[in-house]
């Protein structure tokens, strides 16, 4: 058993989870697309934002919990939907729901995880979210929603920026799949992580097992890849989103909002909170940070939807500084991440705990107890 006494920042995890994780699974989640230039400035740009400093008041009996759709949460965050997290750590979403749901904070199961919709829910007490793609197959996307539903999802996070596929080189470059073709470059370094190895080989769950079996002519592994490639839907429309509304019937989040006037559109739709993201830098390159384009949609909305953010969020000062600047909540996904794939469930649980203590230590010195009263006055001008 790792001893996690001497991580004390996400980026600790974050080397743990580099040297215990196959390559081409921690390339997948530490990379953005093209330059990348995207993906740094998300992280980039919350630096430049500065707190206050304030003295001499009462700061005791600090209180961290928010209301996220009807749910009481630890603090103000939501695991982000992670595709691939069952391949971080072997069923990498079944412990990270357990996880969310032990800590108190809502959890997202991705369209793309290794662990099933069923898998998640036979495994959990708590209702959690289900991040939906949109497919061209609209049938398959509708069971998935009928599955979400029978599996007691309390959400659905439909993602609208990915309608056809960044190009990120570091996946090409390692010829990344699931399960890892056994090429002699990928047994080498496989050999190099056997405690990985020897996980994934006690588990059943080592492919994309929200979509095999449930497709009509993609029976097994081989024909997956082909077929998910393939199946991005580019005609997505605002029509379709409202469709899917009615289709899902619940509370509904719009994921990848990173303009305005689309911030406008959902509101008009319908939804009960929009996620201003740009996929963690994942899918347009040389485009704004999430941060920096929280401000313009929280003016542009004026209250009319919650509005949450993702993308760049490292530590709990980065989740107050959200707050600071208008988010109603965050989601977290590399800096959880990184937790499950250092140590599974004991790493998930330390990358939140440190989160946590690092957004109370520093509203506190901010000079606030209660994080419903944090808002632009704790920043710098």
């Amino acid at each position: 058993m790792t001893d996690l006494t001497s991580l004390t920042t996400i980026d600790d995890l974050r080397s743990l989870a580099r040297r215990r994780v196959p390559k081409m699974f921690y390339d997948y989640v530490e990379s953005g697309s093209w330059s990348e230039s995207t993906f740094h400035a998300n992280l980039d740009d919350f630096k430049k934002i500065k707190f206050r400093q304030r003295v001499a008041v009462d700061i005791s009996n600090r209180n961290t919990a928010v209301d996220i759709l009807g749910m009481r949460s630890t603090m103000p965050c939501a695991i982000a939907p992670v595709g691939l997290l069952g391949m971080q750590h072997a069923d990498g979403e079944i412990i990270a729901a357990r996880v969310a749901e032990d800590f108190g904070i809502p959890f997202t199961l991705s369209t793309m995880s290794i662990c099933s919709i069923e898998d998640v829910a036979r495994h959990t007490k708590e209702p959690f979210w289900f991040q939906l793609y949109v497919m061209k197959d609209h049938s398959f996307s509708k069971k998935l929603i009928d599955r979400a539903k029978k599996a007691d999802c309390s959400a659905l996070m439909l993602t609208v920026d990915l309608q056809i596929l960044g190009q990120r080189h570091k996946d090409i470059r390692n010829g990344l799949s699931t399960p890892p073709k056994l090429t002699v470059k990928n047994i080498i370094n496989l050999m190099r992580h056997p405690k990985w190895c020897f996980n994934m080989i006690k588990t059943s769950r080592r492919s994309f097992r929200n979509i095999v079996g449930h497709v009509e002519g993609v029976s097994d592994i081989s024909k997956l890849s082909a077929w998910v490639s393939e199946q991005f839907d580019p005609k997505l429309s605002w029509d379709d989103v409202a469709r899917i509304r009615d289709w899902w019937g619940g509370k509904l989040i719009i994921k990848g909002v990173m303009e305005p006037e689309d911030a406008a559109e959902a509101t008009k739709i319908g939804a009960d909170a929009i996620v201003v993201s740009n996929h963690g830098g994942r899918q347009l390159d040389e485009t704004s940070s999430s941060i920096s384009m929280l401000p313009p949609i929280v003016k542009e909305v004026g209250g009319k939807v919650s509005v949450w953010m993702d993308g760049g969020i490292r530590s709990g000062q980065d989740v107050l500084k959200a707050i600071a600047l208008g988010a109603d909540n965050t989601l977290i996904g590399r800096s959880f991440c990184y937790g499950i794939g250092a140590c599974g469930a004991d790493g998930g649980n330390k990358a939140l705990s440190i989160l946590h203590q690092e957004l109370d230590m520093t509203m506190a010195l901010c000079g606030h107890r209660d994080i419903g009263e944090v808002d632009y006055s704790i920043l710098k001008a």
